[in-house]
């Protein structure tokens, strides 16, 4: 996406640069300024709200904006460490993420500010899980309060723009040298559009950051070899963490000191806290980001009435500015602190208790605290609510003390008559066991001899899923998870990653799954429902659910798409390794398409995504596609298949493989390619036609491996049918520039590959020992 500069320029008062006006978000705003200063390295992995930040600085990249090396990592714990790895080259390193994908690279980021490596690292706030939400609170923020990391907050775009700019210049500092984090409201910030000032030119921008520091210790220096992260006994550990304690203390002064020098080249200084007319203030509402902003105006409406009241809001949480804050308060009467999210059982949220430590330390009793926690999962934070909140500290300082010091603010007590009601039964089992299909070993060979019905006559059977879920129109999961699950005879335990498939089927209260289903987080689907097959058969083998009177009779399959065999390929290999008697079922998009589709390792080369554009420095994505089939294979599990719905009896019989070897002798892992129209820009009826050119094209063959035999189970060849890779392209727009004329080397190189690996398919089809 372009980033337009309006191009009316201008030099504020106090400013002595060039400016421009822009009307973006503020994700847009964060890496319009990493454009700017320029980064070498950026390894990234989608999570809303973050996502939009690297496909910014990827559209910039394909037009030639920057040189920035944008990374795409297999999840958030590998993105952290190609940061981490990149820091310590000496160079300028960057990133954005959100939630559990903080969370996920949580146990890296103390190693990077413990080696002492800056970098910047833009956290756009997202509620944790669980259960699963992807609007905005302060729970993620939380979690990075201890990692050794300095925070600056950043209300609006424009402070978004601004503190990219002084978090580089803070984070290399001689007396800091530590990676800093930027913190702005995902889906607030990070999506409205605000008028935002920029420096034009990025000469200015990096005049302003400077060089990076060359006196320091990097792992590209031959001449000077360091050990970077050794292993350290006491008493040097304990050293180590004090000055890395004196270094964040530093960076209180040092920012500071860098906001004024950042006002006198833009007119714009931030100061550690903004506080809005606190000189006389009484009362007091203590908020983080953009909520600050809706307690600014009822201020005013407050101080019409009489009511001296202020905000405070800190430009930078760690270090938590104490001394400031006291100053602040000496001579309010009571704050409400409102906490975006909850440390469960201190009696408060974080940043309440550590403003109460703050008054304690120079001795304050007289300011009362009172603190609410609100707007958590992305709830709406109104003016109405602000006065509330300034209520309860007038209501506190005319009585002398605060009634309920704690609490949540926002939320409904739960009702017996809203409780959700069934609204499907249970599916019947004499209506999923129907006999229809069977699966007899040889007793000679042991070769599985599956039996089909009619198609026609498999419409019976109920449907695993109920309509009424919200995928696009054209979506090929759930036909193709259907048809797949036409081949599985009684009942099931669903496990989905989250996806796309996930996501449309389970908006709380309702749900589109009929049978048993859950969710873990993203990356450790394989290991949670392995977790749930050993209780199942250890429960079975004590006799635990005969007793109860509970089926005894499941199949538990694993659903994973849009990237969940990217970022869970390591628990996925782990399962495989371990044998579960389960199966994994990827359904295969060609991207991450429930966070916008972005490229995945799935993705074939040079298709265009929203993290692989086409422009003139760039042409879709740059390596070859991933081929989880082939991988799993070599874990050694008794089965392992790819199908579509195109070919619909070859899917159904490999669906009734999959059971019979999940149920009798381990982990059975399978491919489905589906359509997605949204992503692939592709007409939603032409789904069908598209997975089938993909297969007769032979860049998907339908194939499975028993045993680590290998059987090529549809050869075009052999039928006459094979085609051309160009006459599959032709049917997506996301492909199409590859037929140009200046894509001839790259569609060159795409046609050898998938003519390589659909020839050493059938070398190993044709020998029982490849």
């Amino acid at each position: 996406m372009s980033i337009e500069i309006n191009q009316e320029n201008l030099k504020t008062e106090l400013g002595t640069v060039e400016q421009s006006f822009v009307f973006e978000s503020g994700n847009e705003m964060a890496a319009y300024a990493a454009h700017q200063i320029n980064y070498h390295v950026m390894g990234y992995f989608p999570i809303s709200p973050s996502t939009e930040v690297a496909q910014f600085l990827d559209g910039m990249k394909s037009r030639g904006e920057h040189d920035i090396v944008l990374i795409p990592a297999d999840g958030e714990h590998g993105s952290a460490g190609i940061c981490y790895g990149a820091s310590t080259g000496g160079g300028r390193v960057f990133n954005a993420t959100s939630a559990n994908g903080f969370l996920y690279m949580l146990e890296q980021l103390p190693v990077q500010s413990g080696t002492r490596f800056p970098m910047v690292l833009n956290l756009v706030n997202r509620s944790v899980s669980g259960p699963l939400n992807i609007h905005g609170d302060h729970s993620d923020l939380y979690f990075g309060l201890n990692t050794g990391w300095p925070i600056l907050m950043a209300r609006d775009p424009q402070i978004v723009y601004d503190m990219n700019i002084i978090a580089i210049k803070l984070a290399e500092d001689p007396s800091v040298r530590l990676p800093v984090i930027v913190s702005f409201d995902g889906y607030f910030t990070s999506h409205q559009k605000r008028r935002v000032q920029v420096i034009k030119n990025r000469s200015d921008v990096q005049k302003f950051i400077g060089e990076p520091p060359r006196n320091f210790p990097h792992a590209l220096d031959r001449e000077n070899p360091v050990t970077i992260g050794p292993y350290m006994n006491e008493p040097d550990y304990i050293n180590n963490c004090y000055q890395q304690s004196e270094a964040m203390y530093n960076a209180e002064a040092v920012f500071e000191r860098i906001s004024k020098e950042y006002a006198q080249i833009t007119g714009r200084e931030y100061p550690i806290l903004d506080l809005y007319r606190m000189e006389d203030a009484e009362v007091a509402v203590f908020m983080l980001n953009s909520a600050a902003e809706v307690c600014k105006d009822v201020v005013d409406r407050l101080r019409s009435k009489g009511i001296k009241a202020g905000v405070i809001s800190p430009n930078m949480i760690r270090p938590f500015p104490q001394k400031q804050i006291a100053e602040a308060l000496k001579n309010v009467k009571a704050v409400t602190v409102g906490d975006r999210a909850d440390s469960y059982g201190a009696h408060g949220g974080n940043m309440a208790l550590e403003l109460r430590a703050a008054l304690q330390t120079v001795g304050n009793a007289h300011t009362k605290v009172i603190n609410r926690i609100y707007g958590l999962g992305g709830k709406d934070f109104y003016a109405d609510d602000a006065e509330h909140f300034f209520e309860l500290a007038v209501e506190a300082a005319e009585k002398g003390f605060a009634e309920k010091p704690f609490d949540y603010f926002g939320h409904n007590p739960g009702k017996a008559e809203f409780a959700p009601k069934r609204v499907l039964n249970p599916m019947k089992k004499e209506d999923l066991n129907t006999g229809l299909i069977t699966v007899t070993p040889d007793e000679k060979t042991g070769e599985l001899k599956v039996k089909i019905p009619p198609m026609r006559s498999l419409t019976k059977k109920p449907k695993r899923l109920a309509s009424g879920h919200g995928a696009c129109p054209g979506c090929g999961i759930f036909s193709g998870l259907e048809l797949f699950f036409k081949g599985i005879e009684g009942d099931i335990v669903a496990l989905f990653h989250t996806g796309c498939a996930m996501v449309v089927t389970t908006g709380f209260p309702y749900s589109s799954h009929k049978a048993t289903y859950i969710h873990n987080l993203f990356q450790n689907g394989s290991a949670t429902l392995s977790g749930l097959v050993e209780m199942f058969h250890e429960r079975k083998r004590r006799g635990e659910l005969a007793e109860l009177g509970l089926s005894d009779d499941f199949t538990f399959v694993m659903v994973t798409g849009d990237g969940g065999m990217d970022i869970g390929m390591g628990p996925a290999i782990g399962t495989a390794l371990r044998n579960h008697k389960m199966i994994i079922l990827e359904y295969d998009n060609e991207g991450y398409m429930n966070t916008g589709s972005q490229l995945s390792y799935s993705t074939p080369m040079g298709h265009m995504t929203s993290t692989s554009n086409i422009g003139g420095f760039q042409n879709g994505k740059p390596f070859h596609h991933k081929d989880t089939a082939q991988i799993m294979a070599a874990t050694h599990i008794p089965y392992v298949f790819t199908g579509t719905e195109a070919f619909d009896r070859d899917l159904l019989k490999k669906a009734a493989k999959a059971q019979w070897y999940a149920n009798n002798e381990g982990l059975v892992y399978g491919k489905i390619l589906i359509t997605c129209p949204l992503n692939w820009k592709s007409k939603d009826e032409l789904g069908q036609t598209i997975v089938e050119a993909a297969v007769n094209s032979c860049f998907f063959p339908l194939y499975e491996v028993e045993h680590g035999i290998t059987t090529v189970t549809y050869n075009p060849e052999e039928k006459n049918k094979r085609l051309a890779v160009s006459e599959w392209l032709k049917l997506m727009g996301k492909t199409k520039h590859l037929l140009n004329e200046n894509s001839k080397d790259m569609l060159e190189m795409f046609d050898k590959e998938v003519d390589r690996r659909w020839n050493m398919l059938k070398a190993k089809h044709e020998s029982p020992y490849l």
